[in-house]
């Protein structure tokens, strides 16, 4: 028996209405399958080890493994499996032994399904291909203990609800502006959303950002929040574009700068090594922004408000370790430095300001291999977020424009695997949200959507009237009306 380069490894899936039907486990020989062009023993003289043969797991809707050895690139190699024409890449790592690799798990059609591997970026090796059966992750099994031992009881009891409802139901959300943005209306798109479905999103984003040493002011984001969960009954989560200096070399600490001086992206003379080194202008700095935030969150807490907190969003920007895939400040040192930044904020809120309200979400962004080297460990996080913007790039629905309905599911399987179904996955930040019928038939188990604010819900292109009324009002989707009263009396 030998090996296969993916040049195009062809498959054809009969599922249903079809003369013959395809059944589970599936495997096949790569030598067997349509396209295959070249046979191999050996690759600059190094003979893979080990039998070509091998069975896997199932795991999704229906999974896809390949037996493969990967010794031309030790940075590891993209794949291409095409679904019915959809392209889903994936990094196969250096391997010189045969090994199970996991291409996801993906949709087929019922009828004939065209499967495709293909080599675009360089070739890897292949023996057989197994599909299996759809089987689905117990969602009940998540743990609903924050990891905040002090955490408040209307945090934990908001946890234990969203627990209650994950892998059933997703949380509608939407993002408000901040700062002065729609003239200062900052109900522009839960009305627009109202007078369209009928309906008011459970969950309300929110941002602390201008609450900062330079340029702070008070843009009441506190107040909505507390209103939001006081009075109109909602779920609240935040996030925090914390700003600095743009010349953080010519800055002394406490003095106002202009806005258009500041910056959250990577641009700032900050060195982002230096925020949790004592001594340095840098945690100076750090420090007082922490304890400004961390007035504000005080407020909530004092009023019986849980958080979602989503700090240091998106950290590793591109899929990279060393800080250079980066976009915000937070992670252009790298990940161990991002690592340490998180932890730091965490324990600086939980132990030296007693906030215990907060609902500690982690949201990366690339949830690449290399991603676990950026994730602050399951004692520090409660929950991970993906943000799903593909209305522009990263298509997998066939189309080049207008909204993207795609459930994303081989992503949140990714997210899924990488926290071991210890924490909750949601969509975090979002341009469409993804179709009604794609979440359920795949069982794309995201616990809440949170379309960014303005066009990204606002414009067609991105969130069709349609597809915004349809999901607003299926049963799948719990908006503010349908929510329980969380908070303890």
């Amino acid at each position: 028996m030998k090996g296969f380069r993916a040049g195009i490894i062809l498959l054809l899936i009969a599922l249903a209405y079809a003369e013959e039907y395809t059944t589970f486990p599936y495997t096949i020989e790569a030598e067997d399958c349509e396209g295959v062009d070249k046979a191999w023993t050996s690759v600059y003289e190094n003979v893979i080890k080990g039998e070509f043969s091998g069975k896997v797991k199932e795991d999704g809707m229906y999974q896809f493994n390949a037996r493969v050895a990967q010794i031309l690139n030790k940075e590891g190699r993209l794949q291409t499996i095409s679904i019915n024409g959809i392209d889903f890449q994936y990094t196969v790592p250096y391997y010189d032994t045969w090994i199970d690799f996991d291409f996801g798990m993906h949709r087929l059609n019922k009828g004939t399904n065209k499967i495709t591997f293909k080599g675009i970026y360089g070739y890897a090796e292949y023996d057989t291909i197994t599909i299996t059966d759809a089987t689905f992750p117990d969602f009940s099994k998540v743990p609903t203990t924050l990891s905040d031992p002090k955490a408040t009881k209307e945090a934990q009891k908001l946890q234990e609800y969203l627990a209650s409802v994950y892998g059933k139901k997703i949380i509608s959300g939407q993002q408000e502006i901040y700062g002065s943005g729609n003239n200062g209306n900052y109900e522009l798109e839960f009305d627009f959303i109202h007078d369209l479905t009928g309906k008011y999103p459970a969950i309300r984003g929110f941002d602390f950002m201008n609450y900062n040493p330079l340029y702070g002011w008070n843009d009441e984001s506190t107040e909505r929040c507390i209103d939001w969960v006081n009075k109109r009954g909602g779920i609240a989560t935040a996030s925090w574009h914390i700003n600095v200096p743009k010349d953080f070399e010519n800055y002394k600490v406490g003095d106002k700068v202009d806005w258009q001086q500041c910056t959250y992206a990577t641009s700032s003379t900050f060195k982002t090594e230096n925020a949790i080194v004592e001594g340095t202008k840098e945690n100076e700095y750090w420090n007082l922004a922490i304890k400004m935030l961390a007035e504000q969150l005080k407020r909530l807490q004092d009023a019986n408000v849980p958080l979602i907190f989503r700090p240091l969003h998106e950290a590793e920007g591109n899929a990279n370790t060393d800080g250079s895939g980066a976009w915000f400040w937070w992670g252009k040192a790298g990940a161990k430095t991002y690592v340490k930044i998180w932890k730091y904020l965490y324990e600086k809120l939980t132990k030296e300001y007693d906030l215990h309200n907060l609902i500690w979400e982690q949201n990366l962004y690339a949830w690449s291999p290399d991603s676990i080297q950026w994730y602050a460990g399951d004692d520090y996080v409660d929950m991970v977020g993906y943000d799903k913007y593909n209305t522009v790039y990263n298509r997998h629905d066939g189309k080049t424009s207008g909204p993207n309905l795609d459930a994303e599911t081989p992503i949140f399987y990714t997210l899924l695997k990488f926290v071991d179904n210890k924490k909750m996955i949601a969509l975090a930040e979002n341009d469409s949200i993804p179709g009604v019928n794609n979440l359920i038939v795949e069982h794309a188990a995201w616990l809440y959507f949170c379309p960014w604010y303005g066009e990204f819900i606002l414009e067609e292109r991105n969130n069709a009237k349609s597809d915004l009324k349809e999901i607003y009002n299926n049963e799948y989707c719990i908006t503010l009306e349908d929510l329980p009263f969380l908070k303890e009396k």
